[in-house]
């Protein structure tokens, strides 16, 4: 865990790269053509995902936060036109839920801007 304070602005600065990252991925895997389908849904999750959280006004506190995060985990569907595979993509929400609990949980990870990054 973390030492420093729950930072709900670098947060959110975070979601933000992480949700343009995530449509310039859109965009590079669209160009490619179909063969790509499988970076286009990821790329849509991610977006799908930033869209929501950075929005919801729990960023501010690390608790709520991730309670909200949870209950987007606990969703039974995710909807979203234009995916290549529905159930790639609520795989890929998931996945991708899952990477923002852990790292809200730990309180790590947000300072990292940059468009790639490990998993």
């Amino acid at each position: 865990m973390s030492d420093t304070a729950w930072q709900g602005e670098t947060v959110k600065a975070w979601l933000a790269s992480r949700f343009a990252a995530s449509q310039v991925d859109q965009d590079r895997a669209d160009r490619r053509g179909r063969d790509y389908g499988d970076d286009y849904d990821k790329a849509a999750a991610e977006e799908f995902v930033c869209r929501l959280a950075r929005v919801h006004p729990s960023v501010e506190d690390q608790a709520r936060f991730g309670a909200y995060l949870k209950e987007l985990l606990d969703r039974d569907e995710y909807n979203r036109t234009g995916v290549y595979s529905e159930r790639r993509f609520e795989r890929e929400v998931k996945a991708y839920l899952r990477k923002l609990i852990r790292m809200a949980k730990a309180n790590s990870g947000f300072e990292n801007t940059s468009h790639f990054q490990k998993d």
